[in-house]
């Protein structure tokens, strides 16, 4: 079923501890450098990187790409360090503003295995969460306030990355994710390539973890060095993944995450919706488009350029993109007249 009525909004508080939340998480991210912050030329693109030494060596840890934000943070990262104490308290405090605002908490089986992936640096690596689960952390982003039906869940966790960047940056995991997904109770579920294992089964459990990347060529499993995995290759996926944003999952003091740009996420779900057909595949459909639905309802009014510039950017890239996008837009004639209506 489609969303239709009126988006209701977190209060000025709420939304402010959020942002307040988020910001503490990524200098809180920044504050653990322990060498001297280096910039990086990697085939015309600037990273920065944490050098250090280890006995007679140098080691480096990737921090993430060039950004005048992240530039802000190295630059103070020695006050960080001192600051961790105080602002670990603050974000205990801000997570309790937000629960007593309404903010729906990460339950505790997703928050454990998000507090892994962090742990590890799959998001610091240049993963993100995409589905369901990346579509329930549009709360804090866009101060929405979620439904039932927006809040409810699959078992399932996808995580999508670039190969090119996983390649381009020089650095993985730091802990492997095989172990990583061991100590969660999950094992790698069989896969049709030898030694190219992308899913794994939580025992006993209905949580399935999903590593993605886009399709360049063909689709199917290639490897991810960076998080130390394989994953599916699926076309339309670099559009989801193009300049992912930080975001915060509920749980505990905080896990800083990566998510796609909302108004990708909605166009992406329009696109997806019409490649699915029948059986559970057409469940699937619906709830895609009532995600889409949903966020194009609130980007209307919220941020009308960045969607308008979203739907051009999906519309341009040919065809079968206007295609899928049309097909879904004819099942839904009020979001296709708010699209227009840009």
């Amino acid at each position: 079923m489609l969303y239709s009525g009126v988006i209701r909004y977190h209060s000025h508080v709420g939304q402010s501890a959020y942002h307040d939340l988020r910001r503490l998480l990524m200098d809180e991210q920044v504050s653990d450098i322990r060498g001297a912050p280096t910039r990086v030329s990697v085939k015309g693109r600037v990273f920065w990187y944490d050098k250090y030494r280890i006995g007679n060596t140098m080691a480096q840890r990737y921090i993430g790409p060039d950004t005048e934000a992240l530039r802000d943070r190295l630059a103070r990262a020695s006050d960080l360090k001192k600051d961790a104490d105080a602002r670990r308290r603050d974000m205990t405090r801000l997570v309790r503003i937000m629960r007593a605002e309404g903010y729906g908490s990460t339950d505790q089986k997703t928050g454990s295995i998000l507090s892994g992936l962090s742990k590890a640096g799959v998001f610091r690596l240049g993963g993100t969460l995409v589905g369901t689960v990346a579509f329930r952390h549009y709360e804090g982003e866009l101060g929405v306030v979620f439904g039932f039906d927006q809040l409810a869940q699959t078992g399932d966790i996808d995580i999508g990355s670039f190969e090119r960047l996983s390649f381009a940056i020089g650095d993985s995991v730091e802990q492997p994710l095989v172990d990583v997904f061991s100590g969660l109770k999950f094992s790698a579920a069989p896969s049709l390539e030898r030694g190219k294992t992308w899913r794994w089964q939580q025992h006993g459990g209905e949580t399935l973890i999903e590593f993605l990347m886009p399709a360049q060529r063909e689709e199917g499993i290639r490897d991810l060095p960076a998080l130390g995995v394989s994953a599916q290759a699926l076309r339309h996926l670099d559009f989801l993944l193009e300049d992912p944003i930080p975001a915060v999952s509920l749980y505990r003091s905080g896990i800083l995450i990566q998510i796609p740009r909302p108004e990708r996420f909605a166009i992406h779900k329009l696109i997806v919706a019409e490649r699915r057909q029948g059986g559970p595949d057409g469940l699937k459909a619906r709830k895609d488009r009532a995600q889409a639905a949903f966020l194009i309802e609130a980007l209307a009014t919220l941020r009308p350029d960045e969607l308008r510039e979203a739907y051009e950017d999906a519309t341009a890239r040919g065809p079968r993109w206007r295609e899928r996008i049309a097909g879904s837009l004819a099942k839904m004639p009020e979001v296709a007249a708010r699209l227009v209506d840009l």
